[in-house]
């Protein structure tokens, strides 16, 4: 029985060793590790000493089915141990070791890139220049050359397939006039740029670049490269004067000999992107101001800060004459009236210090003068509440209710009304005067607006909601950003959406009586023709039930007229802020586009009238995405009915935000090491 058993049992052990053979073979380690649990099991069937002779068998059994290979076995010994300093230094050098591979290898890629860049190649190619781009022929009310053909349109095949497209001119640089060159389609036009300037400014930095937290020229990107993705043309010259009825642009632009030459650029479709300029409010003395409009205000404006802190530590400097240089005064307590002032602050208390005599800091007073009862009054009054009583910890003093009558070279008179009411006259002593109040009409459209009867802003030209410009030629003249505004008007077409609705039923329009679903196709049609009345027609049943005053269940051509007018006295007139500017670009840039894609169609049915603008887009709608304001170490923001305000964080917020809206990497890069720059260095304290 011993005998059958040990022989069963010896079976079971070696049929799983065998039907593996090949694998035990490969690898000592696992044929050691079954010699070892097997001899375990063995003997602890039935006693140790009783087994040894079939362990003795087994290994017999081993040799026999492995006769090539040798059994081994494992290592009792610990593995060594190596202490955290010895792993640590290791690891430091094995990822220094890498930083410093990745770090050459992209240094050597950079300078094979810029090595790339230099040409030596100095052969060239005879360029086609047309003979009218450069003898043009005259014409027009003032026989000027008529610059039909361009000197770069035969520059490339591009150029030359685009020379007979339908002409399309821009005027200015800025923010409509950039975003319609990125969203337009540069197949479909031949696009001319015009402008005095040959950069593009990102305005909403411009308060930081006065103190020099940034450079200037990190704020600007050239328009030639922003023209040239748009394979447009740019000629730096000033538009002076429109013919609108022959389409001709006049231009004048300063030759070599410093001559004043004019000439007519023709045009299919015109775009008025020309901004604006500031306000007076009709004050005197404002030669004796700084204004912040563009790149060369902000040089101006620095050189004259740091020119007051430089006579202020002359020892010939009176204490009355320092105090008044060091008195710096903003006139507008708008967002960039109070940003000027919040970077003029963080300068003066945190890089003047460091370089100039302390004394000075101790005798700096900043002023606010603000027309309304608080600064940053188009923003929540919270926040508004918020930036003055930062201002009041920074010990810059808000004037409100106070106005600007007259501005003297060494100081500033205004009114402000004391707690009885009264309107008091007072003095202040200023070194440096900031007049930022308000947009007033440039010179281009004030000779435009004198043309057309119909245009009596006296601020900004008046456009209807597909933005073209009122009393111009259907579809040919538009006008984008400051210089214009979107005329409401929802009362004035009341005649034309009854007369199409009497139409309809056949009914004379001051005898009609309209239903509550006629009401709401009439309230269809205002919100399709001014989108910025619809925020005021969301309850339609409650506005039906409010002007039915005889409660008809009717409204009748009295009750419709003054519910249109309550409407349109809501409505108030689009910020002139950057960000509305970049959506109208965007508008007419896809608006441009459709037409372009429709004109095969509307040439082949022979169709060149009619309201082609509404028939294949929709009428312009601003969205306002938010206002932000930095107030010295801290933001203000305002945004979508959200309110909320903070320190750094907010400051870090409000430039990431600014940042992501940069126009390009250029100016981005720039932007992280100017202020990179401020963190390690400071403020660089120089005029130039």
């Amino acid at each position: 029985m011993r005998n059958a058993s040990t022989k069963a049992l010896a079976a079971v052990w070696t049929s799983p060793i065998r039907s593996n053979s090949r694998l035990l073979a490969r690898s000592p380690w696992l044929k050691a590790q079954r010699h070892i649990s097997i001899g375990r099991n063995i003997q602890n069937c039935g006693g140790a000493g009783k087994q040894l002779p079939r362990i003795a068998s087994w290994h017999n059994l081993s040799r026999t089915s492995f006769p090539s290979r040798s059994v081994r076995s494992i290592s009792t010994h610990p593995t060594p141990h190596r202490g955290r300093l010895f792993r640590f230094v290791y690891r430091f050098f094995a990822y220094a070791g890498g930083f410093i591979l990745v770090s050459g290898g992209l240094i050597v890629a950079f300078f094979i890139y810029d090595a790339s860049t230099y040409r030596e190649d100095l052969s060239y190619t005879d360029i086609p220049v047309s003979e009218h781009a450069l003898e043009p022929k005259r014409g027009g009310p003032k026989n000027l050359p008529i610059a039909e053909v361009l000197v770069d349109d035969d520059d490339c095949p591009e150029n030359a397939r685009q020379k007979n497209k339908p002409k399309l001119i821009i005027l200015g640089s800025g923010w409509g006039s950039v975003s319609l060159l990125k969203t337009l389609n540069p197949e479909d036009y031949h696009v001319t740029v015009v402008s005095p300037v040959n950069y593009f400014l990102f305005t909403p930095m411009l308060p930081s670049a006065t103190v020099g937290t940034l450079e200037l020229r990190s704020l600007v990107e050239p328009v030639r490269r922003i023209v040239q993705r748009a394979k447009g043309h740019f000629l730096k010259a000033e538009a002076v004067d429109v013919e609108l009825s022959e389409k001709l642009l006049e231009v004048a632009q300063t030759n070599s000999k410093g001559e004043v030459c004019n000439f007519y650029l023709p045009y299919d479709k015109l775009v008025l992107g020309v901004g604006s300029t500031t306000n007076p409010h009709g004050v005197k003395g404002l030669e004796n101001c700084h204004f912040l409009k563009d790149i060369e205000d902000a040089r101006l404006i620095r050189n004259k800060v740091l020119q007051n802190l430089e006579d202020a530590c002359m020892p010939t400097t009176s204490d009355e004459e320092r105090r008044r240089l060091l008195s710096f005064v903003v006139s507008g307590g708008g967002p960039t009236g109070v940003e000027f002032a919040a970077e003029l602050f963080d300068m003066l208390n945190e890089d003047m210090g460091k370089s100039f005599p302390k004394i000075l800091r101790n005798e700096i007073s900043v002023h606010v003068i603000q027309s309304r009862g608080h600064i940053l009054n188009t923003y929540d009054e919270a926040l508004s509440k918020f930036a003055e009583a930062r201002f009041a910890h920074d010990q810059v003093e808000v004037l409100t209710n106070s106005r600007v009558k007259e501005v003297q070279k060494d100081k500033i008179l205004f009114s402000q009304k004391d707690e009885s009411g009264e309107t008091v006259t007072k003095e202040l002593p200023m070194g440096f005067c900031l007049w930022s109040t308000g947009v007033s009409q440039t010179d281009l459209c004030k000779r435009i607006s004198d043309k057309i009867e119909i245009q009596n802003n006296k601020h900004a030209l008046e456009t209807d909601t597909h933005l073209r410009l009122n009393g111009a030629p259907l579809g040919s003249v538009y006008a984008i950003g400051d210089c214009s505004t979107v005329q409401n008007n929802v009362a004035d077409h009341l005649v034309h959406f009854l007369r199409t609705l009497a139409f309809e039923k056949g009914q004379d329009p001051e005898k009609m009586q309209i239903t509550f679903s006629e009401w709401r196709d009439v309230a269809h049609r205002v919100k399709k023709r001014f989108p910025q009345a619809a925020d005021h027609l969301r309850r339609l049943d409650k506005l039906f039930q409010q002007y039915d005053q005889d409660s008809s269940g009717t409204l009748d051509f009295g009750e419709l007229h003054e519910l249109l007018m309550q409407i349109d006295s809501k409505l108030t007139s689009l910020p002139a802020t950057a960000q509305r500017a970049n959506q109208q670009g965007q508008y007419l840039g896809r608006k441009f586009n459709k037409l372009a894609q429709a004109a095969p169609g509307m040439a082949a049915n022979e169709v060149d009238y009619g309201d082609l603008d509404e028939a294949v887009y929709k009428a312009f709608e601003y969205r306002h995405l938010g206002s932000l304001a930095y107030i010295g170490n801290a933001a203000v923001f305002d945004i979508n009915g959200l309110s909320f305000s903070g320190g750094l964080l907010a400051v870090y917020l409000w430039r990431s935000i600014y940042f992501a809206q940069s126009v390009s990497l250029r100016t981005r890069i720039l932007l992280a090491m100017d202020w990179s720059k401020r963190a390690l260095f400071g403020r660089d304290l120089m005029n130039y």
